[in-house]
């Protein structure tokens, strides 16, 4: 598999409909909104998060969106040069998306549980095999990602080395919950 980094697939008034539409059950079935009664709306449950799709095209969306349905996946990379290039935030704890498969329907809500941003030669065999793609090995994850992240770093006038610094985010699946044996007894996410 390739790197698995924030793509926005070309979308139009039905996909953005069906995004609300998503967003609207899914944050209730996340438990999202249990404190809305109580104390009020939580900012976290408030604003429909971003919608995007992991991988560089439509297979490779879907291979990586059902490895995080499959609990396989739970963290992805990108390079950290380009966020304030784009004019955008490095992604936080709390943070929630909203994933799209390769034909741009939404299905899966995520949040962000943690981030650490380090040197390329810093990333270890724990993050790349919570990266969930192919081995598991950290060989694997390098010779996957650093032809990507030259690549995305290319696209704004930088190059790539072994210092270049990459986000490492770590995220949990919210909907659809993972079926098993045992009831899933999570608090709901607040912040």
């Amino acid at each position: 598999m390739s790197d698995d980094i924030e793509q926005n697939l070309p979308h139009d008034e039905a996909q953005d409909a069906a995004v609300a539409a998503y967003w609207a059950t899914a944050r209730k079935r996340a438990g999202l909104n249990r404190l809305d009664v109580v104390v009020g709306q939580q900012a976290i449950g408030a604003v429909q998060p971003p919608a995007w799709s992991f991988g560089s095209d439509p297979a490779e969306a879907d291979s990586l969106l059902g490895l995080v349905l499959a609990g396989r996946k739970t963290a992805t990379s990108s390079a950290a040069a380009p966020y304030p290039v784009r004019g955008e935030s490095v992604p936080a704890p709390g943070d929630l998306s909203i994933i799209l498969d390769g034909a741009g329907r939404p299905r899966a809500l995520i949040v962000t549980t943690a981030i650490e941003v380090v040197p390329y030669a810093a990333v270890d065999a724990a993050h790349a095999a919570a990266e969930g793609e192919g081995d598991l090995s950290l060989e694997h994850w390098r010779a996957v990602h650093a032809p990507f992240f030259a690549g995305e770093l290319a696209e704004v006038g930088l190059t790539f080395d072994e210092d270049s610094e990459v986000v490492l985010e770590r995220f949990r699946l919210l909907d659809p919950k993972r079926h098993s044996h045992e009831a899933d007894e999570r608090e709901p996410v607040t912040t």
